[in-house]
């Protein structure tokens, strides 16, 4: 059943029986439900006491009313914090990664843990260039030559299934998150950090995880064998069992 935080300004689902000690955040596209399963566990499993939202413009949240990076969704999500209990562990899957770094950062010494699976913290090689045609509109809208809707249909012809599904201000929060450079914030990271890796993950690769890993003072890299992005739902019995290692 939804639940609603921050002042009604965002939804989600509580679990467990006594004060959350567990935030659990989705990636793009997704919503909270991909952590039903782990959260509420197997045969013979107790419900882990957590709280799962839906990131704003996702699920049931409203879309936020201007772009917003990681931070700025870090920040706005702060007040769930209070109703947890004093050490929290936070897990967060690919775009909900980006935002679970931040908001580990901002709890401070109330982060037990950080549990991260299939997050783009890093690049590790250069990007593919874009298409010819697109490279050519996007340096004539540099010049002033074509405008602004002609670069935009574009990117709505070359961009990336993210970036055409994405409409008005998400789709200008993809674009600022994309920019975002995580190196920084996992440099000032103190608590433990447990990234969980799918082998066969062809969206954000264990070359990504292994190149983070290098940023992160106290970490550890675990990768399933045959699972792929979707960690969350695909192996939520591993994912829990990383997040139950570091009960407060």
């Amino acid at each position: 059943m939804l639940s609603a935080y921050v002042g009604g300004k965002v939804f989600g689902e509580t679990f467990g029986s006594t004060t959350p000690w567990l935030l659990a955040l989705h990636g793009w596209r997704r919503s909270h439900d991909d952590f039903t399963e782990m959260l509420r566990g197997g045969a013979g499993e107790e419900a882990l006491d957590a709280i799962a939202i839906d990131l704003p413009g996702f699920g049931a949240s409203p879309v936020p009313a201007e772009p917003w990076g990681a931070p700025d969704y870090a920040a706005f999500l702060g007040p769930v914090l209070e109703e947890m209990t004093d050490q929290i562990v936070i897990v967060g899957h690919s775009f909900g990664g980006r935002v679970a770094v931040e908001l580990a950062q901002l709890a401070g010494e109330r982060t037990a843990a950080l549990i991260l699976t299939g997050v783009p913290l890093v690049r590790v090689r250069r990007q593919a260039r874009p298409k010819m045609r697109f490279r050519t509109v996007r340096a004539l809208a540099g010049m002033g030559l074509v405008g602004r809707r002609h670069l935009e249909r574009a990117r709505e012809r070359y961009g990336s299934r993210d970036y055409r599904e994405a409409q008005g201000v998400m789709r200008s929060v993809l674009v600022r998150v994309l920019a975002e450079d995580y190196r920084p914030s996992l440099a000032r990271l103190s608590c433990p950090v447990e990234l969980v890796w799918g082998e066969k993950d062809t969206v954000v690769p264990v070359d990504v995880a292994r190149a983070a890993l290098l940023a992160i003072a106290d970490g550890r890299l675990a990768i399933l064998p045959g699972i792929d992005h979707f960690v969350p739902t695909a192996a939520p019995a591993a994912l829990r069992a990383a997040v139950e290692a570091h009960r407060p």
